[in-house]
């Protein structure tokens, strides 16, 4: 679907119902059901920000295009933010090992404290076999 927001900044339900051609009553639907979490003011109106519109496109995708029901979107959306925190985690880990590996090979004074696996001196080269 493609993007009708023209700026940044925050929406009022009533402007947000008619940039995407909906009844104000769905985008409560969508928040009753926890798919949609606007900010609010003092005074209790809902604004929703870019973010928000990003999502309630991808969720009337779902809805419109591929007509899926509202807990089918309540399920998908779940999983993408599962994977979402899991490629943040693989992102770091990535990192992290970059970092180790890097600074280990900088550890140029001694050879075996670069290395990914410790090197352990002065093991016997053949266990000790005794006979009865």
């Amino acid at each position: 679907m493609a993007s009708r927001r023209k700026s940044k900044g925050a929406y009022m339900i009533s402007a947000v119902a008619e940039m995407y051609g909906i009844h104000p009553q769905t985008l409560r639907l969508y928040e009753r059901e926890g798919l949609l979490t606007p900010s609010r003011t003092e005074g209790n109106t809902r604004l929703y920000t870019d973010e928000d519109l990003e999502r309630l496109e991808f969720i009337l995708n779902l809805a419109r295009d591929l007509r899926v029901n509202i807990s089918g979107i309540a399920i998908i959306l779940q999983m993408r933010e599962r994977m979402e925190e899991m490629q943040r985690q693989i992102h770091d880990f990535v990192q992290y090992i970059q970092e180790q590996v890097l600074s280990r090979a900088n550890a140029t004074n001694d050879p075996s404290r670069g290395a990914i696996v410790p090197i352990r001196r002065g093991f016997p080269s053949s266990p000790v076999v005794r006979k009865k």
